[in-house]
């Protein structure tokens, strides 16, 4: 990346919006398509739009300090990363599953810093954001340790 591309102005909000909202329909169509997943899978893998517009808005929000910030792009980036450990380009929107469980690790550690309205008045997603937090947080904590992102996450909040 360049200097000017980082000067760019950030998308309009309707641009992200936009973006949101069709990522959510896409993993939707996905899950719809694998019926046979459902309850697996799939429930964890529609939370990646809302997970990614959760870190995307906390990275903006003033109230973050930077080393929390630096957790924060760390987690947007495992999102983005073209190869991670199951790369969407293989899998389509089941690739997202361990960029949920990196999410929710980052948004955990989060919450166990700031206040919990910080964090959720970010939140767009339809599921309550601690459940969620504590549903993946209880099957993938083991799992998010052992990923790249994983451990730069635990290296910026120690």
């Amino acid at each position: 990346m360049t200097n000017e591309y980082l000067k760019k102005d950030m998308p309009s909000q309707e641009k992200q919006e936009d973006f949101y909202h069709k990522l959510r329909d896409r993993v939707q169509n996905w899950v719809d398509s694998k019926p046979k997943v459902i309850g697996t899978v799939s429930g964890y893998v529609l939370f990646a739009p809302d997970l990614f517009h959760l870190l995307t808005k906390l990275m903006l929000d003033n109230r973050i300090d930077k080393k929390s910030k630096a957790a924060v792009g760390a987690g947007i980036m495992y999102f983005i990363a073209p190869i991670d450990f199951l790369p969407e380009i293989l899998l389509g929107p089941g690739g997202f599953l361990d960029d949920v469980v990196v999410a929710v690790f980052v948004i955990n550690t989060l919450l166990n810093k700031f206040p919990r309205e910080v964090i959720a008045e970010h939140w767009a997603g339809d599921e309550d954001l601690l459940a969620l937090v504590k549903k993946v947080s209880n099957s993938g904590n083991k799992y998010v340790s052992k990923l790249p992102a994983g451990r730069l996450v635990k290296r910026f909040t120690k």
